[in-house]
């Protein structure tokens, strides 16, 4: 059921074409640090990815922030299924390639929606946090000449037992606590958004799922960052990328969990900003 109460920010929206793995979509998405008041309207462009509850309104100030300490101009933009953008079909199940599928075909067709050009993507850095993490490992393999380099968050490589046993809790939360109604402020369709993640994750089908082998064609400079407190993934989650892709850097945070923007954004800024740095076109 749509909630026409919920409390977002004004967004501007993007009508995406059919492709191969969806319908028409139109897509939430909004500009952080552009233009009036912010950067030049020529400086690099930082795409983020959310998690897989998040949206536009879940990053709260944080890729504002971040792109503050960039100098770059910010896209951030609510996936199908989440915020303001089209909502699954409470029928339809995300398919165990989901993440393949945004990487490979929705984000290039919101850039394209956008104007984004060739030029343009050659200096833009692709940022993820979760799943988000995942598909920005995934563009940077599938689109390795269209961005400038990617930075991953807590990003999911293949699939733990603590990440069910986790996902599995929360949906015992979502239906008997009051999470439901929270995460009804972030979302126009919050069961849509929830169920979808929460059943493809609890889908025995997808226990088997993997990318890390695809990540071998990842040639853009990539970092990667976890919380030793993660309670979605351990460690072994971004110690397995530099097996695929020898020239990666990881960064591990003490005292954090699964969110790091939001349990250590000062130390988390200052690994991306360093890195970015020494990277920057």
């Amino acid at each position: 059921m749509q909630n026409p109460a919920i409390e977002i920010p004004a967004s501007d929206f993007a009508d995406l074409p059919v492709t191969a793995s969806h319908g028409p979509l139109r897509i939430e998405y909004r500009w952080a640090n552009n233009a009036a008041g912010g950067v030049k309207n020529d400086a690099p462009i930082a795409v983020f990815l959310h998690e897989g509850l998040g949206s536009i309104a879940m990053w709260r100030d944080w890729p504002q922030s971040l792109c503050e300490r960039l100098g770059m101009r910010g896209l951030v933009y609510s996936r199908p299924g989440y915020g303001l953008s089209t909502p699954r079909p409470h029928h339809v199940k995300w398919p165990v390639n989901f993440m393949t599928d945004q990487a490979r075909d929705i984000l290039p067709a919101l850039l394209d929606a956008l104007g984004i050009d060739l030029r343009e993507r050659e200096r833009m850095w692709i940022i993820g946090h979760s799943d988000g993490g995942s598909i920005a490992l995934l563009y940077a393999a599938l689109h390795p000449d269209a961005l400038a380099g990617a930075v991953a968050i807590a990003p999911h490589l293949f699939v733990e037992d603590l990440s069910v046993q986790s996902i599995a809790q929360t949906r015992l939360l979502y239906e008997t606590t009051e999470l439901r109604s929270k995460l009804s402020r972030y979302h126009a369709d919050v069961d849509s958004a929830f169920y979808g993640w929460n059943d493809i994750w609890l889908n025995p089908a997808f226990r088997d799922w993997s990318i890390a082998a695809e990540l071998a064609s990842i040639r853009k400079p990539l970092l990667a960052v976890q919380g030793y407190d993660d309670n979605y993934g351990t460690m072994a989650q971004i110690d397995t990328i530099p097996e695929h892709v020898p020239h990666a850097q990881l960064a591990r945070l003490d005292a954090c969990g699964h969110s790091p923007h939001r349990d250590a954004p000062d130390r988390l800024n200052e690994a991306i900003a360093a890195f970015v740095s020494r990277h920057r076109q």
